[in-house]
C-alpha cells in the first residue's frame, strides 16, 4: 500500500495544529509553535513526515539540523524533552522509518534522532534514557495536595511563612526575568543558557499567544525563581525551571510549583508534565516524585546511516568540563551559548 508520505514544513501546513490534536498521543512538541521557535532561534529547517489519507495518519516532525561543526543530521526534535511519533491506521513504521532513511540518504544526513519511540522500535538499541513524569491534576485540588510528600508540603508552607508570592504572567519582562534567573541557574550547573533570542521566540510564538505562562516567584519585590510552561488542550507541561541559589532557604520552587499546580486545575487542565529528567540527577527525580507524580521510561532512539544500525550516544559533556564552565562569567557564558546551541541541536 502506498505510503503517499510528504515531506513539508508545517509553518505552510493549514491546520496543523488540528490534525495533531484529534490524534492519541501528541503533544505540545509536535505543535506549530514549537516548530517555529526551532527554526526561528536556530535556523534548522522543518522536514516533517506527514500522511493523512484513507483513515492512516503519520506525523514525525523532524528537524534538518545543518552545521559545520557537528555535521548534518534529522532529529525529531532538537531541545525536546520528548516527541512520540503518531502514527494511527494499519501504516507500520517500519515502512515509514525506510522512507526517512532513504531522504536522509539522499541530503547527506549522519543520523536520525527520534526523542521517543520504544513502542515501534521494542527490539532497537536505544541510544540514551531518562525518566519521564506525569502529574494528574484532574482530581480535586486537596487530594493533589494530600498525594505531596510532606517535606515537600512543609518547604511550601516555609515559603509562604518567608513571604514569597507567585504570579503568573504572560509579558516579555516575565521572559526576561526568567531568562536572568535561568543564566543563574546554568552557570551552577556548570552549562552556558540558551540565547536570550531563543526565549523571545517562547515569548512570540507561545507564552503572548497564550499557549503557555511564565510563574515568578518574588521575595522583597524581587523575583528569585520561576518557571516556564507550555499548554496543549487540556495538557500541561514544564519546560524551564530556574532560581537564585542565594534564596534557596526560602524554598521558592516548592512554592512554584504548587501554585502551578493549583492554577492549572483550577483552569480545567487534566495533566501536568513534569518533563524529562536525567537518571543521575537524583535531586531533580525525587523533586518531582514527592510531588506525588508517576514515573515513566523516555527512550531516544540514533540510527546511523553508514553503519545502517541503531547506535549508542557519545558521551557527554564530562563534569570537569562543567566545573571549567561554572567558573566562568555569566557574560561569557552568553557569548559560548550563542554560538553552542545553533551546532548542539
Amino acid at each position: 500500500m502506498p505510503l503517499n508520505i510528504q515531506i513539508l514544513n508545517p509553518v505552510n501546513y493549514d491546520n496543523w495544529d488540528e490534525l495533531i490534536r484529534r490524534i492519541p498521543g501528541s503533544s505540545f512538541f509536535h505543535t506549530v509553535a514549537w516548530i517555529r521557535v526551532l527554526s526561528e532561534s536556530y535556523g534548522y529547517t522543518p522536514a516533517c513526515f506527514v500522511s493523512d489519507k484513507n483513515n492512516n495518519v503519520v506525523v514525525i516532525p523532524v528537524m534538518d539540523v545543518k552545521s559545520a561543526v557537528t555535521g548534518r543530521r534529522g532529529v525529531s526534535l532538537p531541545f525536546t524533552d520528548y516527541c512520540e511519533p503518531i502514527i494511527a491506521g494499519s501504516i507500520k513504521f517500519q515502512d515509514i522509518l525506510d522512507d526517512i532513511i532513504q531522504y536522509g540518504k539522499r541530503v547527506n544526513w549522519k543520523y536520525i534522532e527520534f526523542r521517543g519511540g520504544d513502542k515501534f522500535l521494542p527490539e532497537a538499541l536505544s541510544s540514551s534514557r531518562f525518566l519521564g513524569h506525569n502529574l494528574d491534576i484532574s482530581r480535586k485540588i486537596n487530594a493533589i495536595y494530600d498525594d505531596f510528600k510532606d517535606t515537600f508540603k512543609r518547604n511550601i508552607k516555609k515559603a509562604c511563612t518567608n513571604g514569597v508570592i507567585v504570579q503568573f504572567l504572560y509579558t516579555e519582562e516575565a521572559v526576561r526575568e526568567f531568562y536572568r534567573l535561568n543564566c543563574i541557574t546554568r552557570k551552577r550547573h556548570g552549562l552556558p543558557p540558551q540565547p536570550y533570542r531563543f526565549f523571545r521566540k517562547v515569548y512570540e510564538h507561545i507564552i503572548s499567544k497564550g499557549h503557555g505562562v511564565v510563574a515568578l516567584a518574588s521575595h522583597d519585590d524581587r523575583f528569585i525563581a520561576g518557571a516556564v510552561f507550555f499548554h496543549f488542550g487540556e495538557k500541561a507541561l514544564y519546560k524551564y525551571g530556574a532560581s537564585d541559589i542565594k534564596y534557596q532557604n526560602l524554598r521558592p520552587n516548592n512554592l512554584v510549583m504548587w501554585e502551578a499546580v493549583r492554577w492549572h486545575s483550577e483552569r480545567g487542565f487534566k495533566s501536568l508534565s513534569l518533563g524529562r529528567t536525567e537518571i543521575e540527577n537524583q535531586g531533580l527525580r525525587q523533586f518531582k516524585l514527592a510531588l506525588g507524580a508517576e514515573e515513566y521510561s523516555i527512550k531516544y532512539y540514533r540510527y546511523d546511516l553508514k553503519s545502517g544500525s541503531f547506535v549508542r550516544e557519545p558521551e557527554k559533556v564530562s563534569a570537569f568540563q562543567n566545573k571549567m564552565l561554572n567558573k566562568l562569567p555569566v557574560f561569557v557564558l552568553k557569548i559560548i551559548g550563542k554560538v553552542y546551541y545553533r551546532h548542539a541541536g
